[in-house]
């Protein structure tokens, strides 16, 4: 390969960023409530993470949950979009789908339309709506028709280490758009990943925050949770170091 595949990482906070810079991410994705698969940060969280040098890939999404959205979301995303991207991204990372499961392509060129309306080139990414759809491939598809600059994709299974045939039949489903490999990655699955034509991987390199609490704990979201599990996760530099020389090895 002439050129080794980009490394982003997901991250959670400006110490989740400088952690995947130090360890040789390319970008970072910055969303909050990983455990809740990732929803919109903050204008003041954007700022701080792209103030951490890499270029900063800001998800927009303003509920956990489906990705069937209705216009008063769509409405509230657009405007995160132009929010996110006032406070520093680099790109945004969207998505939408239809009852029936396929790409809402009319939602997905409202919020494209709303980062294009910035004054300065920025990155549009597909999430992972799209492993949600009824035909992951077809949505792929589309993509170049909308302008958007990638997708982040499993291939439409629980892990793309298991979804490689999609992720390689996306890839010429969808040319010029850049495949990003990502769903239960490990720095072990990248050079498979990489020989299936992804072009990016993507992993969150998490690890549990141990718990700080002096007091007592009591259950305030959603039941189930233990005292021990209810922490948050932070980026864990080793995975990302290791993650960094596997896509060097592939070179």
């Amino acid at each position: 390969m002439s050129a080794h595949p980009a490394l982003e990482i997901a991250v959670t906070s400006p110490a989740g960023a400088r952690a995947a810079r130090e360890n040789g991410a390319d970008r970072v994705e910055l969303c909050i409530a990983l455990e809740l698969g990732g929803l919109t940060p903050s204008a003041a969280l954007v700022e701080a993470v792209a103030g951490e040098g890499l270029p900063v890939q800001v998800l927009v999404r303003c509920r956990p949950g489906d990705f069937v959205h209705d216009a008063e979301e769509i409405t509230l995303m657009a405007a995160e979009v132009r929010s996110v991207i006032a406070s520093g991204a680099s790109g945004v990372v969207i998505g939408a789908l239809t009852a029936d499961g396929a790409l809402d392509t009319v939602a997905v060129t409202r919020l494209a339309e709303a980062a294009r309306a910035s004054d300065r080139p920025v990155d549009i990414t597909l999430h992972r709506a799209i492993d949600q759809s009824a035909d992951p491939v077809a949505a792929a598809a589309l993509l170049p028709s909308l302008g958007l600059t990638r997708v982040l994709t499993s291939g439409g299974a629980p892990t793309a280490a298991e979804g490689l045939a999609a992720i390689a039949a996306m890839v010429a489903a969808a040319p010029g758009v850049q495949v990003m490999a990502g769903g239960g990655v490990r720095p072990a699955d990248i050079p498979a990943l990489t020989a299936a034509g992804a072009a990016a991987v993507h992993l969150s390199a998490k690890a549990r925050a141990l718990p700080r609490r002096g007091g007592g704990w009591v259950p305030l979201g959603a039941g189930g949770a233990s005292a021990e599990q209810d922490t948050h996760f932070v980026t864990d530099p080793d995975v990302v170091a290791e993650a960094r020389r596997a896509v060097e090895a592939g070179r």
